[in-house]
């Protein structure tokens, strides 16, 4: 009874500290959105500062998490658990990577006029921060259904991603001057978009703790 009690207070550690993780890219997606937005270079720098705190928080769980398998080797729903978080802090690190990306793309936008009035991005923005949402109610909750939300979720982050490239190329087309700023912006979209491909690999992974299979998404298996 004490070896479980010691590890279920281990799992728990484990599981606050991702819950924290996911609330750390969290704000940091919604602060690059915001330096994008309102074309704030204090605030963009402010996430890319962050980013290095969250690499910190990536090597102190997975230490806790290996720790916990050498300690106590866990049975199979336990070290499945333990397997997720692992698989999910590579993920989690990039979600603060391409956050750090878009506040460093605010930061040259900034310099300038902006092309037009930001809609699509924050609509991306938007649903991400939703799937973040969600993520860390299948982590605290064990929740499937959370998980299956995030997938749902980034199939309308890949339709935005689609709708801004063609909107950016028509700039492009119309106006040869507009070039250099649309193709920043389309990096930007193509750091939400990528970065939401990460959170659907964790839910996907959270899922395969939850029921021990591993299932692709259906857009995934058709690529």
């Amino acid at each position: 009874m004490r070896a479980r009690e010691a590890l279920e207070r281990d799992l728990n550690r484990i599981t606050e500290e991702t819950l924290r993780m996911i609330s750390m890219v969290r704000e940091m997606l919604r602060e690059a959105t915001e330096a994008l937005v309102e074309a704030d270079v204090a605030k963009a720098q402010r996430v890319v500062e962050n980013d290095r705190e969250v690499d910190a928080l990536e090597l102190r769980i997975e230490n806790e998490a290996l720790t916990a398998i050498a300690r106590h080797q866990p049975v199979a729903t336990d070290l499945r658990f333990i397997a997720t978080v692992l698989k999910a802090l590579t993920d989690l690190e990039r979600v603060g990577d391409y956050a750090a990306h878009v506040a460093e793309d605010a930061m040259l936008l900034a310099r300038e006029a902006p092309l037009k009035r930001y809609v699509l991005l924050p609509e991306m923005a938007k649903r991400l921060d939703q799937m973040l949402d969600a993520l860390a109610k299948a982590f605290a909750e064990a929740d499937g259904a959370a998980a299956q939300t995030v997938l749902r979720l980034d199939d309308e982050v890949d339709d935005l991603f689609e709708q801004i490239t063609r909107e950016l190329l028509t700039y492009m087309m119309e106006d040869p001057r507009t070039i250099s700023k649309a193709l920043t912006l389309m990096r930007v979209a193509r750091s939400y978009e990528r970065l939401g491909d990460h959170l659907e690999n964790v839910a996907e992974r959270v899922l395969f703790w939850l029921t021990g299979r591993m299932e692709k998404h259906p857009e995934d298996a058709r690529g």
